[in-house]
């Protein structure tokens, strides 16, 4: 907001605004309206025109809009705010996710979007998420669901045994490329056999190489979760 005031009182004095930082901002181009850059950074056209003190939707080419998002990348992980007419595949698709993965980071149990809902979208390297432990719960499942290992999990919860209460809130590592183990096959290798001995799922490993049978070649390598 105070970006917002600064900004408007140069351009009430007629000097151009620069502000220290690109960081944020986004140069209007031509052909851009609100629409299309609220839309993009995942916003509505109100919040935009709040954080810019715009009175109107009048651009123009080369103006500085504060992006009110963008600042907040780096504590919670890219956000994209609902917008009419979107789905759940259409903004996985968007940010290169599968359905399944915008589900488990926002940890949705159905397919049922609301308008203005905020999403995230990916995680910062090195990030958590948080999850609260239901009745049925074990570290294998919810390890499983998030993508990332039981020994992760035990790790940044200080955990000592498998063992946990309906309730508990444990902190979940963020599932990156580079969390990523290679496994060369061998002779004799199955799937079933190399997820049981990483403690994965066959379902989770074929996802991970774009597998669509259960064939195996010596030699093959293949991104397994760490």
């Amino acid at each position: 907001m105070a970006e917002a005031v600064v900004k408007a009182i140069a351009e009430y004095i007629g000097v151009p605004y620069e502000p220290e930082s690109m960081e944020g901002y986004y140069k209007v181009q031509s052909g851009d309206t609100l629409w299309g850059i609220a839309r993009k950074f995942g916003v509505t056209v109100d919040e935009l025109k709040s954080a810019n003190n715009l009175k109107n939707n009048t651009l123009s080419i080369g103006e500085l809009l504060y992006i009110p998002t963008l600042d907040k990348e780096t504590e919670e992980g890219e956000i994209y705010i609902v917008q009419s007419g979107d789905t759940l595949y259409g903004i996985a698709n968007k940010f290169n996710l599968t359905v399944d993965e915008l589900k488990k980071l926002n940890n949705l149990v159905s397919n049922t979007l609301s308008i203005g809902q905020k999403l995230i979208v990916s995680m910062p390297e090195g990030k958590t998420t948080t999850y609260v432990v239901n009745k049925g719960d074990t570290l294998y499942g919810i390890a499983n669901k998030f993508g990332v290992s039981v020994d992760s999990i035990k790790s940044l919860n200080n955990l000592t045994s498998n063992t946990l209460s309906i309730g508990q809130t444990l902190k979940i590592p963020s599932s990156t490329t580079n969390d990523k183990l290679t496994y060369t096959v061998k002779k004799g290798d199955s799937l079933y056999s190399i997820a049981r001995t990483y403690n994965t799922t066959v379902d989770e490993i074929k996802r991970l190489n774009n597998l669509t049978s259960n064939n195996l070649s010596i030699g093959q390598t293949l991104i397994l979760p760490n």
